[in-house]
């Protein structure tokens, strides 16, 4: 039990540091544009990108009640969806830090970016 605690403090230490970014979006269609925009920028720069890696879409559902007092029986239902994908650099300059910071994506898509 101790060993594999040990052997997993050495597989942290040994680590290269690595970006992360997490693009979150309602649009499926939108998220893939901002990726390739994204993966193309950062391919001028020589780093090494790992992804983008489909995450499980999340699927929120509501249901609404169409009239309040007569017909309560009848009722609309929603969904919203939510894609994400992941995308990690490892083998970074500073110029790729500079281009992710410049970097224009299209409306309706969040980025988040960890180091």
């Amino acid at each position: 039990m101790a060993d594999k605690k040990k052997q997993n403090k050495k597989k942290n230490k040994n680590s290269k540091p690595r970006i992360r970014i997490k693009v979150k979006s309602y649009d499926h269609r939108v998220i893939d544009e901002a990726l390739k925009k994204i993966i193309e920028s950062l391919s001028r720069t020589d780093a090494k990108i790992i992804g983008p890696i489909f995450l499980p879409t999340k699927v929120k559902k509501y249901t609404v009640n169409r009239s309040s007092f007569v017909h309560e029986s009848s009722k609309d239902q929603y969904e919203k969806r939510i894609h994400k994908r992941l995308i990690d650099i490892v083998d970074f300059s500073d110029k790729t830090l500079e281009i992710l910071r410049g970097l224009h994506l299209p409306a309706g898509v969040d980025v988040e970016i960890k180091m």
